[in-house]
């Protein structure tokens, strides 16, 4: 009898090991996380189809009431649950979306006391995961002052990066404010300038396929993070530097407890179209607060892009407001200075008359003073909850539609309780936020009803500012889908049909060299649901017609994305659905001419469409077409250039 207790016993030891070492796969089972804490240190590892996406990267929490990345036990996991959740969001890439997912906690041990879980949510391309952290005996708060959470990449990963700057330089002492370029194609063990990368993260698995970093949940109750790079293709989550927000704020978040981390986020796939169609960062969050209204997204213009400061006066803003009414667009930016060179009182006026033709507006304001220097105004009104709540109550009373608040520069704690009380008390007076000079979003859409879109990406200012930015236009373009813009709404403020960046559009200055479809493209491939377009009044006489028109009717917001082709800083080819129209947008950055046959599934065999293409010398044009019985499109795409189909 004895002997046969003792068999069952090691039976059941055997049951439990094996048990234990099963991974958690997707509902499609291709994709596998492992999580295991050999020789104490808590690690997870990721497949897809059996081929390693990610090896033995650690996990773990360094706090001031003890360090939990070491001498850990994985003393539980619980049984995998399903999830099945479908949510509807008009701010992002999919306006209904269905959450799929299995979910399985892995809990850890010291000492013989739990410490945290580590919640692991795996989709068919998408992994989220999260700490969750318990009291300790009397102790219900800690500090997390180091993260070990990190990502090691196959030998033989490269890279498509964002190098993140030194605090506290740049224009002003605004950095960092996550507008650097992109460094593409890069083999993997380097740390940008320093100072690691913003996130999200791209990688290239080898020619097996392709891995998006990134994190989402951010909120008052924790740090935003960055990627740091180290040898060998391993990366870790790095907290914000202390010198940011010109010293103010901690650099390691403090919560209480039990108390949770923000989620960490991986999709990967064989191909792109997982990364530029993933909805991760919205799937694992929830709304924070109820919107105070029925928000109004749309189209709309801003003088400054073209004009600069000498544009704000009241005189040029109402000749905005003409344009943006003339275009069907619904709102007109008012940027900077516009308390000192056009006044409270005529803000007041322009608001009613740009009421009067169904235009509203957006009035920017600086972030603050004493974490910059900038000198733009309105200057010390936001950080302050009397002076903000003040100043909101007045934008409501003359009916503003939204702010955009810029020179924020910091990723502490400190900084995401900013982005949220701005937020919060935005929404109470009925007001979007746009934020510029600023941080990354968060699944800010789905957590904060009022949130519109934040810069976080060399953006259109930059080709006013210099030649430079203009020649590398469509370079950008080509990252941005696939990288900056996959995992939030991007202010990007482009689409200009000027050839140079002056009011009078004659040559002086910077100037364009990409092509008026490449415009139309880029309303198309950059998502974000209010556009404030890089166009001017001077557009109705001297743009193409055709263009014009074409700007007139662009959706900002989208029901559904396709991804059809591309490849990061070369091409790009997507398609975007709004209501049942669909929009098939593509530009090239290639010095040869792009020519390639796409299939279109989602368009009907003889369906008629409008083409808008480039010729050799940019020059553009649209023409109708039918698609075929294959459902295929040839398109010729030269350098510079892009095309657009629209169902007609």
């Amino acid at each position: 009898m004895r002997k046969l207790l003792f068999l069952f016993a090691v039976l059941g030891a055997f049951l439990k090991v094996g048990a234990e070492e099963q991974p958690l796969k997707s509902p499609d089972g291709r994709l596998a996380v492992s999580v295991s804490a050999e020789n104490g240190i808590p690690t997870y590892s990721v497949t897809y189809d059996g081929v390693v996406f990610l090896e033995p990267s650690a996990l773990g929490l360094k706090t001031n009431i003890g360090d939990f990345t070491r001498q850990m036990v994985l003393e539980e996991r619980s049984s995998v649950s399903p999830i099945d959740e479908s949510y509807q969001l008009a701010t992002v890439k999919e306006s209904h979306i269905r959450y799929q997912a299995n979910a399985q906690t892995f809990t850890f041990f010291q000492n013989g006391k739990k410490i945290y879980d580590v919640v692991f949510q795996v989709s068919d391309n998408d992994i989220a995961f999260k700490y969750r952290m318990y009291p300790q005996g009397a102790t219900l708060c800690c500090v997390v002052e180091e993260e070990a959470t990190g990502f090691v990449l196959p030998q033989g990963s490269t890279s498509f990066l964002c190098p993140q700057v030194e605090p506290m330089g740049g224009f002003a002492r605004t950095y960092p404010s996550y507008e650097t370029p992109y460094t593409v194609d890069e083999p993997v063990g380097k740390n940008g300038w320093g100072q690691g990368y913003t996130f999200p993260c791209l990688f290239r698995n080898g020619d097996k396929g392709w891995v998006l970093i990134s994190e989402t949940g951010v909120s008052s109750d924790y740090c935003a993070s960055r990627l740091l790079g180290k040898e060998g293709g391993h990366y870790a989550i790095g907290y914000p530097d202390q010198r940011e927000f010109n010293g103010n704020g901690t650099a390691a978040p403090g919560i209480a407890l039990p108390g949770e981390t923000p989620w960490r986020t991986i999709t990967l796939g064989t191909t792109l179209a997982p990364i530029v169609e993933t909805t991760v960062a919205f799937d694992v969050v929830k709304p924070l607060y109820e919107p105070s209204q029925t928000y109004q997204y749309g189209a709309g213009t801003w003088s400054w892009i073209i004009g600069g400061d000498a544009s704000m006066n009241y005189d040029e803003q109402k000749r905005y407001i003409d344009f943006s009414a003339a275009m069907g667009y619904q709102s007109v930016l008012v940027d900077a200075l516009w308390d000192t060179q056009v006044g409270r009182d005529k803000i007041a006026e322009l608001a009613r008359y740009a009421a009067g033709k169904g235009v509203a507006l957006y009035l920017w304001y600086n972030s603050n003073g004493y974490w910059n220097d900038a000198p733009q105004s309105p200057r010390g009104i936001m950080h302050n909850t009397i002076s903000r709540r003040k100043e909101m109550k007045w934008m409501k009373s003359i009916g503003i539609r939204g702010i955009k608040v810029d020179f924020i520069g910091s990723d502490k704690q400190l900084g995401m309780k900013f982005y949220e009380d701005v937020l919060a008390d935005a929404n109470d007076y009925g007001l979007l936020v746009i934020f510029h000079g600023c941080t990354l979003p968060r699944g800010w859409e789905r957590m904060y009803p009022n949130f519109v879109a934040c810069e976080a990406v060399l953006a259109s200012e930059n080709m006013n500012f210099s030649q430079k930015s203009c020649d590398a236009e469509a370079f950008n373009a080509c990252l941005h889908p696939f990288i900056r813009n996959t995992v939030g709404s991007m202010d990007f403020g482009g689409s200009t049909l000027n050839h140079y960046y002056n009011l009078k559009n004659e040559p002086r200055g910077s100037h364009r060299v990409t092509s008026d479809v490449f415009a139309l493209a880029t309303a198309v491939l950059f998502q974000s649901p209010v556009q404030h377009f890089a166009m001017a009044p001077n557009n109705l006489t001297d743009a193409p017609q055709w263009a014009v028109e074409f700007m007139k009717q662009v959706p900002t917001t989208w029901d559904e994305v396709k991804f059809i082709d591309g490849y990061p800083g070369r091409y790009v080819i997507l398609a975007r659905r709004h209501a049942d129209k669909w929009y098939v947008a593509a530009v090239n950055a290639q010095a040869e001419t792009l020519k390639v046959k796409v299939k279109l599934p989602m368009l009907a065999p003889d369906r008629e469409v409008s083409l808008y293409s480039d010729d050799k010398n940019l020059e553009g044009g649209v023409k109708t077409v039918r698609i075929n019985k294959k459902q295929e499109v040839q398109l010729v795409i030269p350098n510079n250039g892009g095309a657009v189909i629209m169902e007609n």
